[in-house]
Order: C-alpha cells, then sequence, then structure tokens
C-alpha cells in the first residue's frame, strides 16, 4: 500500500499549532486533537525506525562476505529482516481505517431474556462476566439502573464502562447470548437453553446530537424496589421519553433527581446516536455486511455450554473451554479473536 506520509508531517505540523495556542485547551476538540497527535507521532515514530532498519539492513548485506565479520553480518541480516517484518506489520494496523468511537466510554445494556428466572441469573452473571473483565484491564464500571428479580438475577442492568478504549474492547459483545445447563431449580437434572440480551452503545457527547427540549417528555415518580429509604421516600425517578422515536429511559438509582436526569439523557443519547447509525447503515444497501455481524439484539453470538465446558462464539466459528474462567472476566482470546476479524474484514475493503 502506497502511503504518502509527507501528509501526516503536514497534519502534525497543524496540530502542533493548534495545540501551542494559549486559548487551545478550552476548545472542544482539544482532546481529539491531542489524541491525534498521539497517533500521528507513533505512525511517524514507526516509518522513522522502519527507514533506519533498511539502512542497518543494507550495511549489512555489503559486509556478508567479509571474512572477518561476514558470519556476524549474516546474523545481522536475518535479525533485521525479521525486524522489519515485525514493523511493517505494525504500521501497516495503525494505518487500518479504525472506529472513532473505540475511544468512548461504552454504555451497556443487559437484559434477561427467555427462561424465566435461569435466564435473569445468566444475566446477573454476564453483568459480573463484564464487571471482572473491566477490573482485569483497568477499566472503570458505573452502575447506572439495576432491576434485580427475587431469584437473585437481574431483569435489567445497565452500566457505563470508560478507561482506555473501553468502546473498542467491548463493542463486539452486543447480541443474543445463550447459556445451556442445569438450572438450580431444576430437579429432574435437564438442561434448559436460556438467553440474555447485550447492548453495547458508544456514549454520545451532548456536541454529538442536538435533541431539541420539545420532543422530550419528562415524567417524576416515587422510586421503587431496592436504594434505601432515602430513594424510595422521595421523588427522585426520572423517566425520559423521546416523542419523535418512543424511545423511553428511566432511572431511579440515585437519590438525587438531578442525578437520575443526567444519567438518564446520556443513555437516551447514546440510544438515539445508535438509531441514527443503524438507519444510515440501512440506507446504504451497497455496504458490505460485517463479517463480525451488527451487534443487534436478535442475533445470537454466543454459546455458553456448560455440562460441555465449552464456549462458541457463533460469528468467527471460534470455540474453547473453561466457561468458570469466562464467566469470572477471562474473555480475552474472545475480544482478540473478534477483533483480529474487524481487521481482516477492514483489509478486505481497503
Amino acid at each position: 500500500m502506497k502511503i504518502d506520509f509527507q501528509k501526516f508531517e503536514t497534519e502534525r505540523a497543524e496540530i502542533e499549532a493548534f495545540l501551542a495556542q494559549p486559548e487551545a485547551y478550552a476548545d472542544p476538540d482539544f482532546a481529539e486533537k491531542s489524541r491525534r497527535l498521539a497517533e500521528i507521532n507513533e505512525i511517524l515514530d514507526l516509518v522513522k525506525q522502519i527507514e533506519q532498519a533498511k539502512r542497518n539492513l543494507e550495511e549489512a548485506t555489503e559486509l556478508i562476505n567479509d571474512p572477518e565479520l561476514g558470519e556476524m553480518a549474516q546474523e545481522d541480516v536475518r535479525t533485521l529482516g525479521l525486524k522489519i517484518d515485525s514493523l511493517n506489520a505494525e504500521l501497516e494496523e495503525k494505518l487500518l481505517p479504525r472506529d472513532p468511537a473505540d475511544d468512548k466510554p461504552a454504555i451497556m445494556e443487559i437484559r434477561a431474556g427467555a427462561g424465566g428466572d435461569e435466564a435473569s441469573l445468566f444475566a446477573g452473571e454476564l453483568y459480573r462476566m463484564y464487571v471482572r473483565y473491566a477490573e482485569r484491564h483497568g477499566l472503570k464500571v458505573e452502575l447506572m439502573s439495576q432491576n434485580e428479580n427475587e431469584a437473585g438475577g437481574m431483569k435489567e442492568v445497565v452500566i457505563r464502562v470508560s478507561g482506555e478504549k473501553p468502546y473498542g474492547q467491548l463493542k463486539f459483545e452486543g447480541g443474543v447470548h445463550r447459556v445451556q445447563r442445569v438450572p438450580v431449580t431444576e430437579s429432574q437434572g435437564r438442561i434448559h437453553t436460556s438467553t440474555a440480551t447485550v447492548a453495547v452503545l458508544p456514549e454520545a457527547a451532548e456536541s454529538d446530537l442536538e435533541i431539541k427540549p420539545e420532543d422530550l417528555r419528562i415524567d417524576i415518580y416515587r422510586s421503587g424496589g431496592h436504594g434505601g429509604q432515602g430513594v424510595n421516600t422521595t421523588d427522585s425517578a426520572v423517566r425520559i421519553t423521546h416523542l419523535p422515536t418512543g424511545i423511553m429511559v428511566a432511572m431511579q438509582d440515585e437519590r438525587s433527581q438531578q442525578q437520575n436526569r443526567v444519567k438518564a439523557m446520556a443513555v437516551l443519547r447514546s440510544r438515539l446516536m445508535e438509531k441514527k447509525k443503524q438507519e444510515e447503515m440501512a440506507a446504504a444497501s451497497d455496504a458490505r455486511k460485517s463479517l463480525i455481524g451488527s451487534g443487534d439484539r436478535s442475533e445470537k453470538i454466543r454459546t455458553y455450554n456448560f455440562p460441555q465446558d465449552r464456549i462458541t462464539d457463533h460469528r468467527v466459528h471460534y470455540s474453547r473451554s473453561n466457561v468458570g474462567a469466562a464467566m469470572d472476566g477471562d474473555i480475552d482470546d474472545l475480544v482478540r479473536e473478534l477483533t483480529q476479524a474487524e481487521r481482516a474484514d477492514a483489509e478486505a475493503a481497503v
């Protein structure tokens, strides 16, 4: 692939000039420009390393026939060849089109599907799986909303995950997760199949989407369920309905009505952005369908088979054992397989 790296040099100079301005930190684009500068610096540093390695390779090649230095030069040629291949692969990866949403916080909505109490228990286990995964990777999890049932599972739970590339790490988890096992309530030892749905949305900033106040209906009511005396005895719960689309978000876990309103707006904004994205994809009839699917809740993506101790991701036809470790957050291999599939899809499109 032929790349004009002078364009990166020019872009770097422009960004550095912008960041050098005293008022730059107050600009809405400051964070994005800083991130882009770091990205360009990584690319140009790799180019510099490759050029130096090639010069070293030429020098080593010239010495191969030297009676005293030939043997050492031969080893240098081999080592430098491997280094150049590795650096080129890294550079190609960085030059691939990237999803600008990867760096955004992720809003994850996990809901019990078919299977009654067993489905809600499984939804709760998926929630804990993602919390443990986040802990392993230094990501921060904020509980936005939860609705437990009497069996100890989750009818619904919404979390916000922030840190380094949270959406980029978790975006492939959207879809239907299926569990096959003998429920604790099953007296005959029969294997049941239950499901839970997961939606993963990049958090939308206020600047990403304009929401007109007149398009919203906001209802205030008294919280119910868990949360403590303060939550349950004040009119702090908030339900926001976006009238043009009918999308509704309710929050009640915080004591403050304002806190619940802020959380509800964050989820609503992200759902509206996702709806807009899906409509744009549907309108582009000639667009290729992604190898890893759309992440739609109707799409079965993964099966957790406890009796056979096997997890299968149906999008990339990948299976592994040790379901218990996965439920404790050890899903790095699944994330890696899906990321590689996306990368291969991107390379094919270039």
